[in-house]
């Protein structure tokens, strides 16, 4: 499903963010993409969004070569992703309604359907009774699980978070891993940005762990070593 074959990212004027990566994750899996602050894993992430393109090497997203595609097609391959931010880019001057509406509003999605979906996703984060709810007066963890419900309710087919847990406390941190998982179970792909693997990560687990810009290691066999 999403495969990186010899993939290099270097900014203008900058060094190489990412250097020489491969690796490829299944339709359903969950990864981890963990290594230090700075070592690549937001840049990764944005490769696989389709947010940037790689200067060298080849990202493959369902078969399709991100560099290869026009501009104008990426807003319709991008539509099978849901992003979690690292700094949850919620409006405060929106209700919790209206923010898992956005989404929907730019795909077109309105009025009962788009409703039902809403009520959905926020059923899903255990935030349905809160749908008037402005988001200042939720907790970290809340906030955290209102940005979920935002990035699931147009169904994508993969979850992005970028350091999904980095602000909260251990227990929100375990159930925000634990309701990622759970999109997972029925079939969502999910990616996770993190400094390490939360001690979440299992032997069942995919972990990516970068160091500075290059792929340190790769595997099942990993994850208690980076947890």
């Amino acid at each position: 499903m999403i495969t990186f074959d010899n993939v290099t990212k270097r900014y203008p004027g900058s060094h190489e963010a990412l250097t020489g990566v491969s690796f490829s994750i299944e339709r359903g899996d969950i990864a981890y993409v963990t290594g230090h602050s700075g070592a690549g894993k937001s840049t990764l992430l944005k490769l696989i969004a389709t947010i940037e393109r790689p200067t060298s090497g080849i990202v493959l997203i369902n078969n399709q070569n991100v560099s290869k595609l026009k501009e104008a097609t990426l807003p319709f391959m991008r539509r099978q992703f849901g992003m979690v931010f690292q700094d949850h880019k919620l409006l405060y001057d929106r209700n919790c309604y209206h923010n898992v509406a956005l989404p929907l509003a730019i795909n077109g999605i309105t009025g009962h359907e788009a409703g039902k979906r809403i009520r959905a996703a926020l059923d899903k984060v255990g935030l349905l009774g809160k749908e008037k709810a402005m988001p200042i007066t939720l907790s970290g963890g809340e906030q955290q699980r209102l940005a979920i419900a935002r990035a699931v309710v147009s169904r994508p087919a993969i979850l992005i978070a970028d350091e999904p847990t980095g602000n909260l406390d251990r227990n929100y941190a375990a159930d925000i891993i634990t309701l990622f998982k759970a999109f997972q179970q029925v079939g969502v792909t999910v990616i996770i940005a993190t400094h390490d693997a939360l001690g979440q990560a299992n032997l069942e687990n995919k972990v990516l762990h970068l160091n500075h810009g290059k792929l340190a290691s790769l595997g099942l066999e990993n994850a208690e070593a980076t947890a």
